[in-house]
């Protein structure tokens, strides 16, 4: 899914900025890119907060439930 979203985020950038001759990226290009690593890393630290918080419930209720 991650990989479709990169491809189709590629087309339409370089659909709309390719083909006008221009060199280096426009602010909008550091805008989409910016937008791509903050949802990457939000899913990132999301995914390991659960299971971080997953583990640590774990060990407390195996402390607490221990003789």
């Amino acid at each position: 899914m991650l990989e479709y979203m990169l491809l189709r985020l590629s087309l339409v950038v370089r659909g709309r900025f390719g083909g006008r001759g221009e060199t280096g990226a426009s602010l909008v290009e550091y805008a989409l890119l910016l937008a791509l690593i903050l949802l990457v890393a939000i899913l990132a630290i999301t995914f390991v907060g659960g299971s971080t918080a997953n583990q640590l419930n774990n060990t407390g209720q195996s402390m607490f439930n221990s003789p």
